[in-house]
């Protein structure tokens, strides 16, 4: 009786649905990286407990107390961004990580979860007369650790950052005359932001347009990736029977570049299967958002669904050749601790928005 009351308390604040999607993701995880790159799997098993309790504890936060921790965790964030500006570690060309002595971490995972929580609460706390003032200020809170995070250099990071306090913009109401506006002002300063890219990001931009002219160096990964994708045919090769992956000729096969292992094992079935779980679980997301018990919740809960939805287009995108190569893993499948955690945490904040609103319709 005792361990039935104790197991009842544990799973509580769990969403079913919900939870049963992200396990199947993660059982496709733990299948791909076994043929991918089998010396990980005990570590990726590690990253996926670790991630699970962090998911069962955020679970337990109500959205009250998220909303109060929401300005001192992004005003933290910005600090620690600044702090990588100042004293981060170089590695591979870039300025990413912060050593703090116990524990080496990349605060740009962070504002991920920080950036729509900070904006939500903006937004709630002028729920009663948004103008057009609130908007722009809004921008500036957003642009602050996006600037800081394209200077690192991140550009994955950061789009991924800026789509977070972008979606919970447009959903507290954008007015669309604005948004046409903004979008004719990008496309204007194109030309200028082209000569404000680094040469690397320039050279994965041409690459899309033309792999073939650097087959050997930076077209490499979207020529094996597409090679890979394209012989799974309709059926695929058999799990572990990928020649591209097994062969080594896919780079970073177990992060960035893992749905190409698993295109080329389970064929197009297998390609159409995973895009139907991404797509149930951004419905229960847009779900939970849409019966969510206030504007706060409502916005952290469609940026966080949306962010989801980012994180798989950008991957699978990137890796099947139409969109450049941006370094966004595959959500809840690439190999990682940072990113899988930052993931669950997004889902623990859907499960506590959705258990929030079923108590107050008790």
């Amino acid at each position: 009786m005792m361990l039935r009351e104790a197991w009842r308390k544990f799973i509580a604040p769990i969403d079913g649905p919900l939870m049963g999607l992200v396990g199947l993701l993660l059982l496709v995880a733990l299948l791909s990286m076994a043929s991918a790159s089998p010396a990980r799997m005990g570590t990726q098993l590690a990253h996926v407990a670790l991630a699970l309790v962090v998911m069962r504890i955020v679970a337990q936060i109500p959205p009250q107390r998220l909303m109060a921790l929401a300005p001192p965790l992004y005003v933290f964030g910005v600090l620690l961004l600044v702090g990588v500006a100042l004293f981060g570690d170089i590695s591979k060309g870039a300025r990413r990580w912060l050593d703090l002595g116990f524990i080496r971490v990349q605060p740009s995972e962070l504002m991920k979860i920080a950036m729509p929580l900070m904006l939500a609460w903006y937004f709630q706390k002028h729920e009663a007369m948004l103008r057009l003032k609130d908007y722009a200020i809004a921008t500036i809170i957003l642009l602050i650790p996006v600037a800081l995070i394209v200077r690192q250099p991140d550009l994955g990071t950061s789009i991924l950052v800026f789509a977070a306090g972008f979606y919970v913009i447009f959903l507290a109401g954008l007015p669309w005359k604005v948004l046409i506006g903004l979008g004719t002002a990008a496309a204007a300063a194109a030309p200028f932001a082209w000569t404000m890219l680094h040469d690397y990001q320039r050279q994965r931009i041409l690459m899309l347009l033309d792999p073939e002219k650097d087959p050997l160096g930076k077209g490499f990964h979207i020529i094996q990736s597409t090679i890979a994708i394209g012989s799974g045919g309709i059926l695929g090769k058999g799990w572990g029977q990928g020649t591209q992956a097994q062969l080594e000729f896919i780079p970073e096969r177990h992060t960035d570049f893992i749905f190409a292992v698993y295109a080329e094992e389970l064929g197009l079935l297998g390609n159409l299967a995973l895009i139907v779980l991404y797509a149930f679980l951004i419905g229960r997301g847009l779900s939970i958002a849409v019966n969510a018990a206030n504007l706060f919740a409502r916005l952290v809960a469609g940026a966080i669904t949306l962010i989801f939805f980012t994180y798989a287009f950008v991957n699978i995108g990137m890796v099947s050749g139409i969109l450049p190569v941006v370094g966004v893993p595959l959500p809840f499948v690439s190999y990682g601790g940072t990113a899988l955690v930052t993931l669950m945490l997004g889902v623990g904040i859907l499960m506590s928005i959705h258990k929030n609103r079923m108590l107050v319709q008790k």
